[in-house]
């Protein structure tokens, strides 16, 4: 791997330390993930690509809620409350 610099506003950190805390994954590997994601959807690339791409990052997240797939719609209504 390479090392490099980047900065974020101080909200993008706040976010971030958050996500680590709820899914025990390091600030570096959140960030690596988000960039193989917005990376692939820049190259667009095939269906099947597509496919291949969400299926490795399906389950790699987790919230710590055990009733998401219940009540998804109240969940979503919270994150964009903002």
């Amino acid at each position: 791997m390479v090392r490099t610099h980047v900065q974020l506003t101080e909200d993008q950190l706040k976010a971030l330390r958050q996500l680590s805390a709820a899914t025990g994954q390091s600030i570096a590997e959140i960030i690596r993930q988000a960039v193989e994601l917005y990376l692939g959807a820049q190259a667009g690339g095939s269906r099947e690509e597509r496919i291949e791409r969400a299926i490795r990052f399906a389950g790699r997240f987790s919230s710590g809620a055990r009733d998401v797939s219940a009540d998804h719609d109240r969940y979503l209504a919270e994150a964009f409350k903002g």
